[in-house]
């Protein structure tokens, strides 16, 4: 899984977020500001909604999980699926041992 890098930096982020906070009242709503800076910054309207949204769940106004607790759940399930493929190779190698013991016995 390869993963992708933002042209993106995240002062570039914060700095477009914050001027659709500041420059709302001066559009008829807050898709209209967004669609302004996002023309100003040179990235799509959607993708900087997506930020704002995001500034909002991270600053707890917006339903949804912070960027600090997706870490944390990312890191878990990475966790987990490292330690089921540790389970997967002990039960296998613990199969083979057996399988080996036994026909170490049975040999004369």
């Amino acid at each position: 899984m390869t993963k992708r890098t933002t042209p993106f930096s995240p002062e570039v982020r914060e700095r477009a977020v914050r001027m659709v906070c500041e420059h709302e009242g001066e559009h008829g709503s807050q898709w209209s500001a967004i669609q302004s800076i996002a023309a100003k910054i040179g990235c799509s309207g959607e993708t900087l909604r997506n930020w704002v949204r995001q500034s909002e769940r991270d600053q707890g106004v917006g339903p949804g999980q912070t960027t600090d607790e997706r870490e944390r759940i990312k890191a878990l399930e990475r966790e987990n699926r490292e330690l089921r493929q540790a389970n997967e190779i002990l039960r296998k190698a613990s199969a083979y041992l057996a399988m080996a013991e036994l026909d170490r016995r049975s040999r004369p």
